[in-house]
């Protein structure tokens, strides 16, 4: 197998197994076998060993010498960090990308920010919300940044998939608003600081 193919099948493996975990169908604490998954994959251990690694450097599982790779668990303080992490970073991205956000780039948005208005279940709200976070974000051209960003909007739908699975009625976002409202009038700052506050609010909210 090349590298190119081991590297295409272990990411493959990895959003897979991310979308389990994140939806919950993998609690936190279960041991990830590699055998079985190579065996459920129809691949080899290399890439499946290359997508244990993409996982942990998202924060979704950890490995342990001699005790294997599980799924990791997560805190409240740890939530809090993502959230400050979120807030710091994405904001960082949105004053890059004010400067080349275009009409038609803030249209998209506000049709990201009607779907997840629209969303009849958590996931797919999560799905718009992430959605409208990338595209305001994505024109700053910085795509380490981006990639750290998405990362972290990793673990955030993690704990919100958590806390919602049982229950879910789409909220209304008026941030999502504000910020739209904001970068149309040119008021960058305010769009920022309305972002900023928008993130930090993760980290405020309790599973239920």
């Amino acid at each position: 197998m090349t590298t190119a193919k081991s590297d295409v099948i272990a990411a493959q493996i990895s959003k897979t197994l991310a979308s389990r975990i994140i939806a919950g169908e993998i609690e936190p604490g279960t041991k990830l076998r590699q055998d079985h998954l190579a065996e459920e994959f129809g691949a080899s251990h290399v890439p499946v060993r290359e997508a244990f690694r993409l996982l942990e450097s998202q924060g979704l599982v950890v490995s342990e010498p001699r005790r294997g790779v599980r799924v990791a668990g997560f805190s409240l303080d740890e939530v809090r960090e993502v959230a400050e992490m979120r807030a710091a970073l994405e904001t960082l991205a949105l004053r890059n990308a004010v400067p080349h956000l275009t009409r038609a780039i803030l249209d998209q948005a506000e049709e990201a920010n009607k779907a997840g208005d629209r969303a009849q279940d958590v996931q797919t709200w999560e799905e718009a919300n992430r959605a409208f976070h990338r595209i305001i974000l994505a024109p700053c051209g910085m795509p380490r940044l981006l990639k750290a960003i998405d990362d972290l909007h990793t673990a955030s739908a993690r704990f919100l998939f958590s806390g919602w699975r049982a229950e879910w009625e789409a909220p209304t976002d008026r941030d999502h608003r504000a910020i739209l409202d904001a970068l149309r009038a040119g008021q960058a700052q305010t769009a920022a600081s309305v972002l900023a506050r928008h993130v930090q609010t993760i980290g405020q909210k309790r599973p239920r």
